[in-house]
């Protein structure tokens, strides 16, 4: 071993203290960006893969009633490469031991089982046999929530009788990676209340009368298809057969939230370990840079005793780089298997089959070329300022810089103060860069954590605005088609429903210049008071009495404005074409569509007593009766619990959220411990020299101890304000970069989240103190006695 190895080894142990704490702080770092990178890339491919393998389609046509010899019109369209007629509808069924209204989405596979389009992964099971009684495949989620399996039967009420239904097995299809059944009466998944159910298309046919017809397609397009060119075609063509408008994947209701969440992890995998690892970077710089200024005297001993330069900096980028290796390996391992654990918890959740977790180790190489350089970088600055000074010059202590009193020395209330704290105030004020650096060190590890907790804020908001603010019913009730306005003098009529707020809603597409979207007409009575637009934190945008409301994501969609001419075009019914102007932009976070009031929208259907839902205020005794009751109505496909909302909110976020917001906030506080102890640590090796002569000249311990921690605590003190206001910059940062187009995260930072932000980094100064005093305690006062002069 050589002499610069043996001195490499023992420096690394003489600041292991600080080697311990830069190492968790850097792994920390890693092990986020690894974990929430993988996640990603493992979301991002496994959706791929998915809709490869099981073919799911790119174009989706529902229509009321066609022939299915308009499938051979859609085929010769140019670009269509499949398309699949099929029946979909939407029924009551009766499970065995539910309470609740349970809605079962019935649609139609081939009677044998092949390669078509939305092929069904089987779980158990086998493939329903279509020549024998009604056996059906149920999805997975459905099947868990009501313990069903192979062999069991349901009841779906059809056309007015009680049809049973044999599970022959339990499968899930790429079109329900999300089972939610939208249309207004859920927009989370919430297996207890709906599920999918596979029938074959012979038992369809004969149940709903449509011999000969369907009222759904789906197509599959060629890799080089104009999409919006295929769907004018596919529109022009069914709009005979009553075609409610095609559109694409991107605007299937499974589809967008699957790749709007996994666009949200596309952010976070980014923004936040950025943001971790730049402040990781920026302290490596901090810890290197301050630890070899430290080193002077050492520099110019191997210098005077013959070592070149590039030795001498080759040593002390070996302890860097050591620091760096410890840390990307322990990070890389723990991202790792962080990763591998998130992978099972999101295929169960998104009901991803055979989706494998396979480690991307790029991502390493990333992570330290970055750790690399921010440590290199800090670390040579310092050496080589050092390695210009002559090896006499460089062995004796840096000159003191030159003495002149500032305003604040000359004060009155400077004087006053005690021995240690001028001491105190003048080291601070006369070291104006080394003091900014450590204050700026402390407040980034305050930023993280605030932006660690900010999730659970901005959940907490969705949560009050959209379930206590924005829908203040009890019951959401959908129809299966336009019912005339007076069934709500029925629902009125029902034991315990206080108050009744009908709706209707229907299929548009908005154009804007070049840009098109396809999105739901909704009504929005200004008196409305069961079912509101609400932007947060709790401002309350009235309906408009005339022209359009657009969600603030809509419109940037768009690319317009309060103000600007969007031409709407009907999708059913008499297909209608309006210029409308749009009044106003609401900044709703759930949500994605226009609002009008019920006179705009019936003169624009040409109808005036048509309604395709209803909002109810029930008192929670009675819910029970009111949903029994709903059973009974022939219309009614859908019924929407607030309560059960509620409950499917927070099981989504405790499934999907908060193991990997906790994960994060824990390495967020890590970092901010490391951060803080650090800062302590290098002030105290630079200072060990002028604190040791203080105890020399006659100061007490507890005098010495004060002016090192009265250090700490101003800079501490100082990072608080600085750290918060950076944390919410983050915060900031994050709410532009992200918006998707089911849900936006608002931008909220609670009080309690900058007290607990404070109280980390409090805590880790506080302990940091302890241990700075106890080495204060020990320093070596002969050394001090046999310094050079």
């Amino acid at each position: 071993m050589s002499l610069l190895d043996t001195k490499l080894r023992r420096d690394l142990w003489h600041y292991r203290g600080q080697v311990v704490a830069t190492v968790l702080m850097m792994a920390a770092g890693i092990a986020l960006f690894v974990s929430m990178r993988s996640m990603r890339n493992f979301l991002r491919d496994s959706q791929r893969d998915y809709y490869q393998s099981y073919r799911f389609a790119d174009l989706f046509a529902p229509v009321r009633r066609a022939p299915r010899s308009v499938v051979a019109e859609l085929a010769a369209i140019p670009g269509v490469a499949a398309v699949e007629p099929r029946i979909v509808a939407e029924v009551v069924v009766d499970v065995p031991g539910a309470r609740d209204v349970v809605t079962g989405r019935l649609v139609s596979i081939p009677d044998r089982a092949g390669d078509g389009l939305n092929r069904i992964h089987l779980i158990t099971g086998s493939y329903p046999d279509a020549s024998r009684e009604a056996q059906v495949v149920i999805s997975a989620a459905f099947a868990g929530a009501h313990r069903l399996g192979v062999g069991d039967t349901i009841l779906a009420v059809i056309n007015g009788k009680r049809e049973p239904l044999r599970v022959a097995a339990v499968g899930q299809s790429p079109e329900y990676v999300y089972e939610i059944r939208g249309g207004g009466a859920d927009f989370l998944p919430d297996a207890r209340r709906f599920g999918v159910i596979w029938v074959p298309d012979r038992v369809l046919t004969a149940a709903f009368d449509l011999t000969g017809a369907c009222n759904d397609l789906v197509l599959a397009l060629d890799r080089n298809a104009d999409e919006r060119t295929v769907i004018e075609r596919v529109d022009r063509i069914l709009d005979r057969w009553g075609g409610v408008g095609a559109y694409g994947r991107n605007d299937q209701l499974s589809h967008r939230f699957v790749t709007d969440e996994i666009a949200e992890t596309e952010v976070t995998s980014v923004l936040i370990p950025a943001i971790f690892l730049g402040v990781t970077a920026f302290m490596l710089y901090l810890v290197t840079s301050r630890l070899i200024a430290t080193e002077r005297e050492q520099i110019a001993l191997l210098k005077a005793f013959g070592f070149p330069a590039f030795r001498v900096v080759a040593h002390y980028a070996a302890f860097t780089l050591v620091t760096v290796a410890l840390g990307t390996v322990l990070g890389t391992v723990t991202g790792l298997w962080f990763a591998d654990l998130l992978s099972g918890v999101y295929a169960r959740f998104y009901q991803f089959p055979n989706a494998v977790f396979r480690p991307d180790f790029r991502l390493v190489g990333s992570t330290l070329l970055i750790a690399a350089f921010a440590s290199l970088l800090g670390g040579m600055a310092s050496v080589r300022s050092a390695l210009r000074l002559p090896p006499a010059e460089a062995m004796r202590p840096p000159a003191p810089p030159p003495f002149h009193s500032t305003a604040i020395e000359r004060s009155a209330w400077f004087r006053g103060l005690s021995s240690p704290a001028r001491i105190v105030v003048r080291n601070l004020v006369r070291r104006p860069f080394k003091a900014l650096a450590a204050t700026l060190g402390i407040a980034f590890g305050l930023a993280i954590v605030q932006v660690s907790w900010y999730s659970f804020d901005a959940i907490e908001l969705i949560k009050r605005v959209a379930f206590h603010e924005a829908d203040r019913s009890d019951i959401r009730v959908a129809f299966r088609d336009p019912v005339p306005a007076r069934v709500g003098q029925e629902l009125a009529r029902l034991p315990g429903v206080a108050a009744v707020e009908l709706s209707r809603a229907t299929p548009v597409r908005l154009r804007a210049g070049a840009a098109t979207e396809q999105v739901a007409l909704i009504t929005l009575d200004p008196r409305s008071a069961l079912r509101r637009v609400v932007e947060p934190p709790a401002r309350v945008v009235a309906g408009p009495p005339s022209g359009l409301l657009l969600t603030a994501a809509l419109a940037r969609d768009l690319g317009i404005g309060r103000g600007s001419s969007v031409l709407v075009e009907g999708l059913e019914g008499r297909r209608r074409t309006e210029t409308m102007t749009v009044v106003g932009v609401a900044n709703e976070l759930i949500g994605y569509g226009a609002y009008a009031a019920p006179a705009v929208v019936a003169r624009f259907l040409g109808d005036r007593d048509l309604v395709t839902g209803a909002h109810l205020a029930v008192a929670d005794p009675d819910l029970v009766l009111v949903e029994r009751a709903l059973r009974r109505f022939p219309a009614v496909t859908g019924v929407g619990i607030r309560s059960a909302t509620l409950e499917a909110f927070d099981r989504t976020i405790a499934e999907s959220f908060r193991i990997s917001l906790v994960t994060i906030l824990a390495f967020a506080c890590l970092i901010a411990a490391a951060v803080t102890y650090n800062s302590g640590r290098i002030s105290l090796s630079e200072r060990a020299r002028e604190l040791a002569s203080l105890r020399i000249l006659g100061f007490t311990r507890g005098e010495v101890a004060a002016m090192l921690l009265g250090e700490q605590a101003v800079l501490t003190l100082a990072a608080i304000p600085i750290g918060a206001a950076l944390g919410y910059g983050f915060c900031w940062a994050i709410t532009v970069r992200f918006a998707a187009e089911s849900f936006r995260l608002p931008l909220v930072v609670a009080p309690q989240t900058y007290l607990f932000a404070a109280a980390v980094i409090l805590v880790a100064a506080s302990l940091t103190g302890l241990a700075l005093r106890r080495r204060a305690n020990r320093l070596d006062l002969v050394a001090v006695l046999k310094a050079r002069e």
